[in-house]
């Protein structure tokens, strides 16, 4: 049996096989940020298509400045808890697990969604301000535990609100909010420890990380920076961390790279993600540009990484773990980002 069948523990979790569905905004939520049919539909078709992990879209935590974009899952509040006990119901209906992302847009948002707000630039955090948005995230993790989700993840990744604090490009604070690698991952050492009050020791708390990887950008890492701050995070007890990269709001530094046409393109966090595998004894998964079922068995066989993560791929085919497992090669996804859809994440051509 391949590898990529076979089972996985993250902290408390065991996951049934090694694919995991990236979070990726769906547009799928309706104005207010409740789940719909749509978005249970969605996460439907690849629980009962053996994806053995699936994190939800991000979902924004503090109402209204953490929102990012229009019809983006909420957790603000205790209302949000029975939409996603649905859908962890019918996600463990199929023998798979699902992971609540939560998030906070901070500037990486628009005028006519919210104000934003950063570590360090226009409108920037008050005391007051981050410890109310420390609260905010223990509550909303608080709020996937009670709803039977089985684990959460913070995300570090994309220029939001978390990675702009680790971030020395885009965190410039000379207080204890900046500056020293510990400083700058001071904001989600409280948010774990705070979580931790209302959730117990082995509720699983997983994070998605920027990494360098050829992204510049404002919110960009440097990947020794990188590697420290993923063993902090495993001190901290997170239970696995997920290697990304790039800043949404700058489609230059785009972290859904186009055209991956051949092998030697896939996998374009490969690098940073061994060096963060080699660094711990968590989990490692790798996101970005995955389509070969060979490249994801050496991925995992050279301990690049312990899981791969594509997000693409399954809005084309959600089917695709059961189509690699009866013998297809590839994902069909062309990585062409047209699947993209403020009416709701689909495939052109399907």
């Amino acid at each position: 049996m391949s590898i990529l069948f076979s089972p996985l523990s993250l902290g408390s979790m065991t996951v049934k096989n090694r694919f995991v569905r990236s979070a990726t905004q769906d547009w799928l939520g309706d104005e207010n940020g409740y789940l719909t049919a749509r978005s249970y539909a969605f996460y439907e078709e690849l629980a009962k298509n053996d994806v053995g992990l699936i994190v939800t879209a991000h979902s924004y935590v503090e109402y209204p400045r953490g929102k990012a974009s229009p019809k983006q899952n909420a957790v603000y509040d205790d209302s949000f808890i029975e939409g996603y006990a649905t859908l962890a119901e019918i996600v463990h209906a199929y023998g798979a697990k699902v992971v609540l992302q939560v998030s906070h847009a901070g500037v990486q948002t628009t005028l006519e969604t919210t104000h934003g707000v950063a570590p360090a630039e226009t409108n920037a955090l008050t005391e007051a301000e981050i410890q109310e948005i420390i609260r905010c995230y223990a509550q909303a993790v608080r709020r996937a535990q009670m709803a039977g989700c089985d684990g959460v993840q913070l995300h570090l990744a994309h220029g939001y609100l978390l990675s702009r604090f680790l971030s020395p490009q885009s965190n410039l604070r000379t207080d204890q909010w900046g500056g020293s690698v510990e400083n700058r991952l001071r904001i989600v050492t409280e948010i774990v420890h705070q979580s931790r009050q209302w959730v117990g020791e082995d509720f699983p708390i997983m994070v998605k990380l920027n990494s360098s990887g050829g992204f510049l950008g404002t919110a960009a890492i440097p990947i020794q920076d990188v590697v420290e701050i993923a063993v902090r995070l495993e001190q901290l007890g997170i239970c696995a961390i997920e290697v990304s990269g790039g800043v949404t709001s700058e489609p230059k530094n785009s972290l859904s790279w186009l055209g991956i046409t051949t092998e030697e393109k896939e996998g374009y966090f490969a690098e940073n993600a061994k060096m963060v595998k080699d660094a711990v004894h968590i989990p490692v998964i790798l996101v970005g540009g995955l389509r070969s079922r060979s490249v994801m068995e050496q991925v995992l066989e050279s301990r690049t990484a312990d899981m791969v993560s594509m997000s693409r791929s399954f809005v084309r085919e959600p089917d695709l773990v059961r189509r690699l497992a009866q013998g297809q090669d590839k994902a069909a996804c062309i990585s062409c980002n047209q699947c993209r859809n403020i009416e709701g994440i689909a495939c052109p051509f399907v």
